[in-house]
């Protein structure tokens, strides 16, 4: 089966073609935000193909997997005339929370017959008005890094884009009062400057935008890995941490709650709390490396590739039926 789908979210992306279907991915000469092509920070197997926007006219697709309203209109065009949920059969993935005025936020997707929406968290679905559109969860899977956690610098790990920017979303407001119980090592995009802007020492706010491939083992060596995101989906580097065997402390804020379970972690909504989890996981390695070992025994129970490959199979099915 040929399925067409954007290079948008890479960590999403590299879970989902490791099924046994052909992946067309658009390229465009500048590699933008409608046509990064193959990932290359990434691990993607042969089967994920890169195809210019020329060539989709006459290609075989089976399937089209669309993430953004406007990817609709790209297809379309690109497919020549052929309409995804009507002349190609059509999921919609939502990888993200509604914004704006959360509590009656329509959907882009809603009322369509055409086309199934999937929702990545049962969070997201929860908050999104749907409509009368057919919705479905499969939760987010995981490649397997492996135990690599050693927690040998006593210090928390944070992944976060753009920190600055985002602001309140991922919380970057409290990394001060947090930095005071354990200092932070920031990973991410455009990380540049975050200490600065908190009035922090550098000691106490490091910040690093490492390659996937070079990533996760800086995460292993922390201690611990903080979450303080206010408002996502679910932030698939928690799940990369509880893979690694990583000891959480969590914003107990949207899915995460479903998806820290006891012994694993902290989880909170106070920020007083996530600092005695992490003086705590400083001067206890023992307890970090056992509470790390039960996160990532319920990362594979739950978010396991297998887990996920076999949910988006059977919606396939379903789609293209």
């Amino acid at each position: 089966m040929n399925i067409l789908l954007w290079h948008v979210h890479g960590s999403w992306t590299t879970a989902f073609v490791q099924g046994p279907h052909s992946y067309l991915v658009p390229v465009t000469p500048d590699r933008g935000p409608d046509g990064r092509g193959r990932a290359r920070t990434f691990s993607w197997p042969g089967s994920v193909r890169e195809v210019p926007p020329g060539e989709l006219r006459d290609a075989p697709v089976d399937l089209v997997v669309l993430q953004r309203p406007h990817e609709e209109r790209l297809a379309t065009e690109w497919l020549g005339g052929r309409r995804p949920g009507r002349d190609v059969p059509a999921v919609y993935v939502e990888h993200n929370t509604p914004r704006g005025d959360v509590p009656l936020s329509r959907h882009p997707m809603a009322d369509r017959p055409d086309l199934t929406l999937v929702h990545v968290t049962h969070f997201n679905r929860l908050l999104w008005d749907n409509g009368t559109t057919r919705t479905a969860v499969v939760e987010h899977g995981i490649v397997d890094p492996g135990h690599r956690w050693t927690g040998r610098l006593p210090r928390a790990a944070v992944v976060v884009n753009e920190p600055v920017r985002r602001d309140r979303f991922v919380g970057t407001d409290l990394l001060p009062a947090l930095a005071q119980a354990a200092p932070l090592d920031v990973f991410g995009m455009r990380t540049e400057g975050l200490a600065s802007h908190l009035g922090l020492p550098e000691d106490r706010c490091r910040t690093a935008d490492l390659p996937q491939a070079r990533l996760h083992d800086a995460m292993a060596e922390r201690r611990f890995y903080l979450h303080p995101i206010r408002w996502t989906s679910l932030g698939l580097s928690l799940l990369e941490a509880m893979h690694l065997g990583m000891p959480v402390v969590v914003l107990a804020t949207t899915e995460a709650v479903e998806a820290v379970p006891p012994g694993a972690g902290t989880l909170s909504t106070r920020p007083e709390e996530l600092a005695r989890a992490a003086r705590h996981y400083l001067a206890e390695p023992e307890a970090a490396a056992a509470d790390g070992a039960r996160a990532r025994q319920a990362a594979l129970e739950r978010y396991g590739l297998k887990r996920f490959l076999d949910d988006w199979e059977r919606l396939i099915t379903e789609a293209c039926s």
